[in-house]
């Protein structure tokens, strides 16, 4: 029980919050859900099998970057680094995990298992070398985001032709804001030993990283008011009320970039980020608003 306990931790469930934007299509396929409320079952499956595919990739990159984590405030504690949990225990977990993962993702049909082997396969060269290359590794990051929503929209039955480019646009945006800020807080945190934990921060600078950061947070913020007014959107779901979610979307990205200037936290910032409560209540909020305009 001990090593399950250990393997759970090292599985990380609070950054499993990630992969509910497996789901996110389900919620905006009012059509779908009006017809058929299984494709909420589907998204579950769906959403299951990408947990399972993430904490496959945490474990392996775990095992993989055991002494480098040791050189960190945080990560040293986990319990491969630690030594609590043993390699051999580790991939043992991360098998199992996979292979539930396969079965799950078998059941939901040939285009999401394209998708999530896709999706494995970048994490897998994340892990081993595209996390050591500047900007391509926040752009991998995003991108893994970005075949969440595809591999949600295609588990619930959506056709190409209605998965909207809105959502895919937003999502890689927020994905990229997110992981940019991540790096930004492994710099500041490290500083002179940053480059030792994570090479590719060496050729990284906070001010270039500001500038990417309200570079792309403008961008997310137009893009998803754009979402919200286009006709397209209008048309579809028979409503403007949409548009009304888009205060709670400026709210989280500056709550995140209060959580990221905080010098007394060592932890990552989405870590940060799903344990404070004004986001959490923010996120909370912006649902049920989505759901008030689409469904009301």
């Amino acid at each position: 029980m001990k090593t399950l306990k250990k393997l759970i931790i090292t599985m990380r469930p609070a950054q499993w919050v990630k992969n509910l934007f497996v789901a996110a299509p389900a919620l905006f396929a009012k059509d779908h859900a009006l017809v058929d409320p299984s494709i909420f079952l589907k998204a579950a499956f769906a959403t299951g099998t990408f947990i399972l595919l993430a904490s496959s990739v945490y474990i392996l990159n775990d095992v993989l970057d055991i002494e480098k984590d040791r050189l960190h405030p945080v990560k040293s504690k986990r319990p491969v680094a630690s030594g609590e949990l043993s390699i051999q225990a580790a991939l043992a977990g991360g098998l199992i995990s996979l292979s539930i993962a396969v079965v799950l993702g078998y059941s939901l049909g040939p285009i999401f298992g394209i998708i999530a082997i896709g999706y494995l396969v970048l994490n897998v060269a994340y892990a081993t070398f595209l996390k050591k290359i500047p900007w391509l590794d926040v752009l991998s990051i995003a991108t893994g985001f970005l075949l969440r929503i595809l591999a949600g929209s295609y588990a619930i039955g959506l056709e190409k032709h209605e998965i909207s480019f809105y959502l895919l646009l937003c999502t890689f945006l927020v994905a990229l804001f997110l992981a940019l800020g991540k790096r930004r807080q492994e710099l500041t945190l490290l500083g002179d030993k940053s480059h030792s934990h994570r090479s590719s921060l060496k050729l990284y600078t906070l001010k270039s990283l500001d500038v990417a950061m309200f570079t792309v947070a403008a961008l997310t913020f137009a893009a998803y008011v754009a979402y919200t007014i286009s006709p397209t959107t209008r048309a579809y779901f028979g409503t403007s009320k949409l548009v009304f979610t888009s205060p709670f979307v400026l709210i989280g990205i500056v709550r995140f970039i209060m959580i990221l200037r905080r010098k007394d936290d060592p932890r990552s910032p989405t870590d940060a980020m799903i344990h404070d409560w004004p986001f959490i209540i923010n996120i909370l909020a912006w649902i049920a608003v989505v759901v008030w305009a689409i469904y009301g």
